[in-house]
């Protein structure tokens, strides 16, 4: 019993019954929504009804068998649990419990995407189809995939991009080159293990990184 208590502590979300704030005339069906959430943007496909399908992390179907629970507002703690376990599920929520307190961004993608959106209708479809749990993946599978596949019929995400180009350009830069190259010096002659082996080691990989930036 204190065992279920804490988990619902920690990851279920408590809620008082109030008006939504949010204008549900505004959203058509296969309409795509973000909303910022934790380091991230987080997306959905307005299924119509005031019903939004999403893909989200959350570690609490995989420690408890409460559906009731489960059903509830996925907090920031089930999600980043989650998001380390690899395990999410392709859901539908409310507007609110999707916004999570966040405002709400209506086709934004549009703008972006180069490729047009398809029919309303076929995106809802589509994101009703993909309902269940998925394997989840920060880089190759999360949320962002799973809304561009269902609208424009491509699984890209630009987050993605944009996360791998900016570590790209701290780990393969110059900077980089450099403190490898002082690092592996200072490592063989504080270890005192300085061969031709543990230079030639340093060059290399001092060397790709210099190439690579």
């Amino acid at each position: 019993m204190f065992l279920y208590q804490l988990l619902n502590f920690f990851f279920v979300a408590s809620k008082k019954e109030e008006d939504s704030k949010y204008d549900l005339s505004l959203y058509k069906r296969g309409d795509l929504l973000e909303v910022p959430r934790t380091l991230f943007t987080h997306f959905g496909i307005y299924l119509g009804n005031n019903r939004v399908a999403h893909l989200i992390p959350d570690i609490l179907p995989s420690i408890s068998k409460n559906k009731s629970a489960i059903a509830k507002m996925v907090t920031n703690n089930r999600l980043l649990f989650g998001v380390i376990a690899k395990v999410a599920s392709v859901r539908v929520d409310t507007v609110e419990d999707f916004a999570y307190g966040s405002e709400i961004k209506l086709n934004h993608m549009d703008k972006v995407c180069g490729q047009p959106p398809l029919d309303g209708d076929e995106v809802a479809r589509r994101a009703e189809k993909l309902l269940g749990s998925v394997t989840y993946s920060l880089l190759w599978y999360n949320c962002e995939h799973y809304v561009m596949y269902c609208r424009y019929g491509m699984a890209i995400s630009y987050q993605t991009y944009q996360f791998c180009t900016t570590v790209r350009k701290i780990v393969f830069s110059r900077m980089s080159a450099y403190l490898t190259a002082l690092c592996g010096v200072c490592t063989m002659f504080y270890m005192g293990c300085v061969t031709t082996l543990t230079v030639l080691l340093t060059v290399f990989i001092s060397f790709t990184i210099w190439m690579a930036a």
